[in-house]
């Protein structure tokens, strides 16, 4: 399979409050193609931690899947979390949305304690040691740090309760404006 240009896209349900930000999704996805770049979507089968009502931004008590959620934005065109194999991509990008903070992490609930889903840090640290770039959107790069160690440079723009706990965890923070972006060459 040629890889050269082919990227893993991982999605943590839908919405921006309990899975993945749609916009960024959908923006992602149509920079690749309009870049003749393949991809595939994955997402965790798993449980979401909760799931909230985007109407109102109130908890709901319902139970959602993470993976049925984010086949929702990509028309069923997305594999289980499982299935994503880095020797089969030339990169990987991880949009944002709350989800990521809640459904690949527990971020969201334990700050710089923050523990990575096990399926997700193993695929993680196989782009990593792979020496494949990433690109980690919105919120998702406050688990750079549990994945590349001490030293990472990055940003979540300039949030300074984020960016307190980035630096606890080892990061490197780059404040930055939505239309930045940020690299480490190094890692």
């Amino acid at each position: 399979m040629d890889t050269d240009k082919k990227v893993a896209v991982i999605l943590s349900g839908c919405g921006v409050y309990d899975g993945a930000e749609i916009n960024e999704v959908v923006l992602t996805l149509l920079s690749l193609e309009e870049n003749e770049i393949q991809y595939q979507c994955f997402a965790p089968d798993i449980d979401q931690h909760h799931v909230f009502n985007h109407c109102t931004g109130k908890e709901v008590t319902e139970r959602r899947n993470v993976l049925v959620e984010s086949a929702r934005i990509v028309r069923g065109n997305i594999k289980s979390l499982n299935e994503c194999k880095a020797n089969e991509f030339a990169a990987m990008i991880v949009p944002g949305g709350f989800g990521v903070a809640k459904n690949l992490s527990d971020f969201a609930f334990k700050g710089a304690n923050v523990k990575v889903e096990k399926v997700f840090l193993t695929i993680c640290e196989a782009f990593k040691n792979s020496k494949k770039p990433v690109g980690f959107m919105c919120i998702a790069p406050v688990l750079l740090s549990k994945i590349y160690g001490k030293g990472v440079i990055l940003t979540v723009g300039n949030d300074k309760d984020t960016i307190a706990a980035i630096s606890t965890m080892g990061g490197e923070h780059k404040v930055s404006t939505v239309n930045e972006i940020v690299f480490d060459e190094k890692k």
